[in-house]
């Protein structure tokens, strides 16, 4: 058995092994969360697997080129060159990228916290600026946690608005729902309403009762005009939410200049079907607003994203079995007692270039390139790039690439030797998923259902291969002034100081003990498996060290090869809060002083053509694109555009297209079809493998076009740092 790694759906594989190779996979029709569904990218976990591109020894730069290495002579070299530039120029001198595949590796989860915590430098960059952070900052800013981020209920709704999402291309996004297409479609069988905003007639949308092809970007025009209706019309109804509300009179004074009348030009959608989504959602039994990506990595992302979670407010559907609710993961803390907490702060500290303002101490992936290449103080010299590849996924990939190529040491955790990994004085190479552990801590705070499963390394180690979670292990040590270490000892070590911590806490169910004692109980192979354990023991469904026996414990799950499930998802407020007033935050002070930008929009003229990316079921960002199994059919880097878009450029279909933009140009091939809707056009991201130096065969023969390269980086969401990605102007020329 298996947890598929390839997307948030986390489903349950059966593997067919011959030997010590995967032949083949299926769904595990008995997986407690997935019940044997599987997508294609499951299907082709064998060929990912296998996939001869992989490396398979560390690979060390020596006179310009990289060889062959042994795993000692690797982290040698990671301590020669990371901890003399730390002790001359001090812990910003090191830069730390992570990826999106991170969270879909137990190493990627337990580690990268201690590595920044020992660095302790404050440039850390990752995915989330190029994707999710916006909802971060939102929940955050509404609930005093950025991790509590409420999800739709979406087997127990009758009323399902999304907004910027495609899940029967890519499953869920901060929603993770095994065969997110079958609860769609249980939905409807069952009487209820989808209804689906996005400029792209896509497969979600042909699914819906309604589709409403809105004007790229203006999602949070749409979701105020949505909630100035509910306030105007007192068909707000918060319920029991009520008195957990703070700010709603200010919020319907902030919200009053977002008429329907007043932003249907801007969403380009009838004032009168606006008003009528509205009243649908109010007068629904129950009802949830989701939305993802393509409203998130545009210019207001943040706002539209706090909006969501507004409308969700003041239908009364937060919180309540049907709407949106929060998962309790089988790892998370135990819930607290209600109160007022430390509450959400952005901006403790600023980039050093350009001044960007933290997110959840992170900074925009758009800035590290001018973090790199602009000399003084502070300047980043060295950069660990953990399952990252910024060169393909962040903007202005040519200049990013230019500047890792000026960085006095690099260091790559990477399966490839791909665009951003050629970089690298040091490459670190995890063996294949199916040789490693796998519990998904990230997506388990996400799911629609709760429920805990952990799956052993379906195959043994290979020889020459080391364990991800040792390589991250050893990782830390070598960059933290500690090499040579026994990698254990970093286990051990967090074990200790969590026990510490819990013994020494009057709520905890280990108060007062023998932390000692409670370290000698772990079971487990090795230090991952003892810290699993730990946090099993200790979490919201744990055995409590045998305060409750029927609890959770790893030998429990162990003994659950297809997990156990935890029931649905259950009512949590006021305990999750963590505001500074203990309630929920409605107009909290960022989000008011950015509303102004929002109002400006509303006298600008769109522009000719927009892009917006797009998603492909066969696909996740770059990953994917060297697996032959994965790539052609529908899974191409073509130019979507609609036919009476590319009559008058001369565009046809199949020709050649130059799209351009404020950060270049890229040349693709055209795809007319009236799926997107005039005035848009359509480039998938991830795209762009066409750069020397690489070793990726598949993806290199057709390596697409790379959307990002049209961006200079200057476009940002000011509250979230997030990357502009999709609603930005772009010129078409047809190409002989």
């Amino acid at each position: 058995m298996r947890i598929c790694p390839l997307c948030e759906a986390t489903c349950g594989l059966t593997l067919t092994i011959e030997g010590r190779r995967v032949t083949a996979a299926r769904g595990d029709r008995e997986d407690v969360f997935s019940k044997g569904f599987i997508c294609p990218k499951g299907a082709a976990f064998a060929e990912l697997d296998g996939d001869p591109d992989r490396l398979t020894t560390p690979l060390i730069r020596e006179d310009g080129r990289l060889r062959p290495a042994g795993w000692e002579e690797a982290f040698d070299a990671v301590a020669a060159g990371l901890r003399p530039l730390v002790e001359a120029y001090g812990p910003q001198a090191v830069g730390v990228v992570l990826g999106n595949p991170n969270a879909h590796t137990m190493a990627g989860a337990l580690y990268p916290p201690l590595l920044l915590q020992g660095l302790g430098t404050r440039n850390l960059f990752t995915a989330s600026t190029l994707d999710q952070m916006p909802k971060h900052v939102s929940s955050g800013l509404l609930f005093g946690d950025p991790f509590a981020i409420p999800v739709p209920d979406l087997d127990r709704t009758d009323h399902l608005l999304l907004l910027g999402a495609n899940p029967l291309d890519s499953n869920g996004s901060l929603c993770t729902a095994p065969d997110f297409p079958g609860r769609l479609k249980a939905l409807r069988a069952r009487g209820g309403t989808l209804v689906v905003v996005d400029p792209r007639r896509t497969r979600t949308a042909r699914l819906a009762d309604r589709h409403l092809a809105i004007r790229p970007g203006a999602d949070a025009l749409l979701l105020a005009a949505l909630a100035h209706v509910l306030l105007e019309e007192r068909l707000a109804d918060p319920g029991a939410l009520a008195p957990h509300l703070d700010g709603l009179a200010e919020l319907g004074a902030a919200l009053r200049p977002f008429t329907p009348e007043e932003v249907a030009a801007g969403c380009d959608l009838p004032a009168a079907e606006i008003r009528r989504l509205a009243r649908e959602l109010a007068a629904a039994r129950t009802a949830a607003v989701y939305g993802r990506v393509g409203s998130s990595t545009v210019e207001f992302g943040t706002l539209a994203n706090w909006l969501v979670d507004v409308l969700n407010i003041l239908t009364g559907n937060l919180d309540r079995p049907g709407g949106v609710l929060l998962p309790l993961a089988a790892t998370a803390p135990r819930p607290r007692p209600a109160g007022p907490g430390k509450g959400f702060a952005l901006g403790r500290w600023h980039s050093r270039v350009g001044g960007h303002p933290e997110a959840k101490s992170e900074l925009p992936l758009a800035a590290l390139a001018e973090e790199i290449e602009t000399p003084g103080d502070g300047r980043i010299r060295a950069l660990i790039s953990i399952a990252a590849n910024p060169v393909l996924s962040a903007p202005d990939g040519r200049r990013l690439d230019a500047a890792l190529a000026g960085l006095d040491f690099m260091v790559s955790v990477d399966p490839y030797l791909g665009e951003t990994s050629r970089h690298a004085h040091v490459v670190l190479p995890p063996p294949p998923p199916a040789q490693s552990a796998h519990h998904d801590f990230s997506f388990n705070g996400f799911a629609v259902r709760n429920q805990v499963r952990y799956t052993r390394a379906a195959v043994p180690l290979a020889p020459g291969l080391m364990d991800e979670c040792e390589i991250h292990a050893r990782l830390v040590l070598a960059a933290t002034g500690r090499h040579g270490a026994p990698p254990g000892a970093v286990d051990e070590l967090v074990i200790a100081t969590a026990l510490g911590k819990a013994v020494a806490d009057p709520d905890s169910s280990v108060h007062g003990r023998d932390p000692g004692a409670l370290a000698a109980l772990l079971t487990g192979e090795g230090g991952p498996e003892r810290r699993l354990d730990l946090m099993l023991r200790l979490g919201p469904y744990g055995d409590g060290f045998g305060a409750d026996p029927a609890g959770l414990t790893l030998d429990r799950l162990l003994a659950a090869p297809h997990g156990i499930d935890l029931g649905p998802l259950e009512p949590r407020l006021p305990g999750v809060l963590r505001t500074r007033s203990g309630r929920i935050e409605l107009l909290p002070e960022p989000i008011a002083a950015d509303l102004p930008r929002l109002r400006r929009a509303l006298a600008d003229r769109p522009a000719a053509l927009v892009l917006v990316g797009r998603r492909h079921l066969r696909s996740n960002n770059s990953w994917l694109h060297n697996v032959p199994a994965l790539t052609g059919g529908s899974n191409r880097c073509t130019l979507q555009i609609h036919p009476d878009d590319a009559a008058p450029l001369g565009v046809t279909d199949g020709g050649r297209v130059r799209i351009t933009a404020a950060g270049g140009s890229v040349e693709a091939p055209a795809e007319l079809t009236d799926t997107v809707r005039r005035g848009v056009v359509s480039l998938p991201h991830g795209w762009g493998h066409d750069r020397p130096g690489t070793r990726m065969a598949v993806a290199a023969a057709e390596p697409g076009a790379n959307v990002n390269q049209l961006l200079d980086g200057s476009r940002l969401d000011p509250l979230s740092g997030t990357a502009v990605l999709n609603g930005f102007p772009v010129e078409l020329t047809a190409l002989p």
